[in-house]
């Protein structure tokens, strides 16, 4: 098999999100995509009070050479996936370059302090523009809304897959994808998992 071409090897990817959104999934199926294309993904995962709607990320190194330590060095992310967007500028503060990308779910999920009255969550808007000032290039996108309209919030992580495959960035492909899914949920799951998927291509195809 001729293994693909990175445009940087490694290629550093972090998705973050809080406990219950499904970023620990969403790392193993995106990882085992890449895998299916002959490259070496080597994955590792930190969790804050995940039961409690904390912090989760996962540092996926992604290499056609050789394998990597699972922790990404400080400031050298090439790709950021956040299926939260406040999750989103605490990866970038401290794994974000100027080279780094990110695809950014925009729905968010209030902390304990915001539905207390406490603090006060960002506006969208606010949210967008700092991100935009700490990255080289970024896609919005609004996967847990179109998820629900599928009966399910969790098809969120799949729906960001899916947008990563349509910014083209990394060799990501339908086929890899349900093959993947086939061989991890049951057969009933694989359509609306194929869906989802394809709901999210949709999102930044169209950019």
């Amino acid at each position: 098999m001729t293994k693909p071409e990175l445009s940087y090897d490694p290629y550093n990817i972090v998705i973050t999100g809080v406990g219950g959104q499904g970023n620990v999934l969403a790392s193993r199926v995106l990882g085992n995509m890449l895998s299916e294309k002959g490259l070496q993904v080597t994955i590792g995962e930190t969790f804050g009070a995940s039961q409690r709607g904390g912090s989760v990320m996962s540092h996926l190194r992604i290499s056609a050479a050789s394998s990597w330590s699972p922790q990404i060095p400080k400031g050298q992310a090439h790709m950021v996936i956040a299926l939260e967007p406040i999750e989103a500028l605490r990866v970038l503060r401290e794994y974000g370059s100027p080279i780094t990308k990110i695809l950014c779910n925009m729905r968010p999920i209030h902390p304990v302090a915001v539905i207390s009255g406490n603090v006060s969550y960002p506006a969208a808007d606010d949210l967008e523009n700092w991100v935009k000032e700490l990255t080289h290039d970024s896609w919005f996108v609004n996967a847990t809304d179109a998820a629900m309209k599928m009966g399910n919030p969790i098809y969120g992580n799949i729906m960001m897959i899916g947008a990563l495959a349509g910014i083209g960035e990394l060799p990501l492909d339908r086929r890899d994808f349900k093959q993947v899914i086939a061989r991890s949920m049951p057969a009933d799951k694989v359509k609306d998992n194929l869906r989802a998927y394809d709901i999210g291509i949709d999102m930044t195809r169209k950019k």
